[in-house]
């Protein structure tokens, strides 16, 4: 039995850390330097894995750890100040 990949997770994250900061696809293609969203919507939907380059851009541009975004088991959580 192959093994499943370990990030299976990581769109759902993608998508979940988007919608927390208000961004729609498009806007978050700009802020890291894409010309299209089609990309991004691809990693969101789970039908590309995203190159080092880009879970390190994600996990700068929202300020949480790679471990987060890498590890299934692990939840993102948020510290709003209320």
């Amino acid at each position: 039995m192959p093994k499943q990949t370990e990030i299976q997770r990581f769109g759902e994250k993608l998508k979940t850390l988007r919608k927390h900061h208000n961004m729609t696809l498009t806007q978050l293609a700009e802020a890291l330097g894409y010309s299209t969203h089609t990309y991004l919507s691809e990693i969101e939907n789970g039908k590309k894995i995203p190159t080092t380059e880009f879970v390190l851009a994600v996990s700068r541009l929202f300020d949480v750890t790679t471990d987060v975004l890498l590890k299934d088991e692990l939840e993102i959580t948020f510290q709003d100040n209320l």
